[in-house]
């Protein structure tokens, strides 16, 4: 069960955005053609515990086989697209076009991050988010070729640990987010990991948000030089494999 509220207007300002996810609450819509948008406080939130990220024997074998060139941040816009598209699996999605312009904008500014797979230049899949202090607020994945979601997930979840986040929301719990391992949890406690992830916000309730320092790195994987977040070949296979500690 959720809690929603509709805004009056059709646009949203990202400061607007940002100042939400600080709060708990996030926008969605009931179509990709809806007019409006209602915000969203879910009385269970999903979660996926960093160091409980679950990597299935045959999800290793994929990443290590570098079936997939994974990217950070490439094609932000593409991601998000192909996120909103329907699909057979997915007949319609919450992402309308106030949606898409905020986060579109919310990239601009450097808040909202996406992770590409690509099969030579297709996007194969992905993921895309946004980041605030050392919370990343995961919006919705999309997979065209098999396991590339999953692969983004791995991805994100080796940025998430190395460049020093707590958080890594996931709104609400599906089967796949399950098997990786997400878990649901009362809004009182993912409140409390919300505040310790973002620390003293003092701006969150009427201007611009302020977090401590350091903040998440979601780049601290990525060496100097490395073209548009590219991380792939032996480096991938070696970051990643800190997280079979936890396979199955």
């Amino acid at each position: 069960m959720v809690t929603r509220h509709r805004p009056p207007a059709r646009e949203l300002d990202p400061a607007l955005v940002l100042r939400a996810y600080a709060m708990g609450v996030f926008p969605m819509a009931d179509s990709r053609d809806a007019e409006a948008v209602y915000w969203v406080e879910p009385k269970l939130r999903g979660v996926l515990p960093l160091d409980g990220f679950h990597c299935a024997r045959s999800l290793r074998k994929t990443i290590l086989a570098d079936r997939f060139h994974v990217t950070i941040d490439r094609d932000f816009a593409g991601i998000l697209r192909l996120c909103a598209q329907a699909a057979a699996d997915r007949p319609d999605t919450w992402i309308n076009g106030t949606i898409e312009h905020a986060f579109l904008a919310l990239h601009r500014q450097g808040h909202a991050h996406s992770i590409e797979c690509w099969e030579g230049d297709q996007l194969a899949g992905g993921l895309y988010g946004l980041a605030l202090g050392r919370a990343f607020f995961g919006e919705s994945m999309v997979t065209r070729v098999r396991d590339a979601s999953k692969v983004a997930l791995a991805h994100l979840v080796a940025r998430l640990k190395a460049g020093g986040f707590q958080l890594l929301d996931c709104q609400f719990i599906t089967d796949h987010l399950a098997s990786m391992g997400a878990v649901e949890i009362p809004r009182d406690d993912y409140v409390a990991l919300l505040e310790a992830a973002l620390g003293d916000s003092a701006g969150a309730g009427s201007g611009a948000l302020s977090f401590p320092s350091p903040a998440g790195d979601l780049f601290a994987l990525d060496a100097p030089g490395d073209d548009a977040g590219t991380v792939s070949g032996p480096l991938s296979r070696k970051v990643i494999a800190q997280l079979f500690g936890q396979t199955s």
